[in-house]
């Protein structure tokens, strides 16, 4: 495989990390469910080109398993991601953008095969892209340390 079809393929993973995050926002807020959100995604966000903009033409596959995994393992991801918090700050508690990137992180973590440290860069750039002047990407950067370290310490 050529370095820029490789570059391709890490882009298309990248953008699919930040729609599973907007997909499992808005699956939380809107109450959609993950076939809804899912065939809009890979419909109407995929690459498509609209007034503001280009979208990113994302990994539909890589997509498809990151929101799965984060819908089926939500339960696990969840205890992880409070143990990895203050105990003040439940993940209920949180601001439900990072709550979505801490579950799709969290999905990736638990049930794939993305090595953590993959994982904990590539969702730290999604913070960065949700929070580009704030501190989350820190938090985030914390939070998934810890979470790593519990679901694959063999990784470390």
């Amino acid at each position: 495989m050529t370095t820029a079809k490789r570059d391709e393929k890490r882009q298309m993973k990248s953008a699919s990390r930040l729609y599973a995050v907007q997909a499992l926002f808005q699956m939380e807020v809107s109450g959609q469910t993950v076939e809804a959100v899912t065939r809009e995604f890979e419909t109407h966000r995929f690459g498509a080109t609209y007034e503001e903009g280009e979208f990113a033409e994302g990994d539909a596959g890589h997509f498809r398993a990151v929101v799965g995994a984060a819908v089926n393992w939500q339960a696990k991801i969840d205890q992880l991601t409070d143990r990895a918090l203050v105990a003040a700050w439940p993940i209920d508690r949180i601001d439900p953008v990072l709550r979505a990137l801490f579950r799709a992180a969290g999905a990736e973590l638990v049930d794939m095969a993305t090595p953590p440290k993959v994982a904990i860069t590539e969702y730290v750039d999604v913070a960065k892209a949700f929070f580009p002047d704030g501190k989350e990407p820190k938090f985030v950067n914390a939070v998934l340390d810890h979470m790593a370290r519990e679901a694959k310490p063999e990784a470390f």
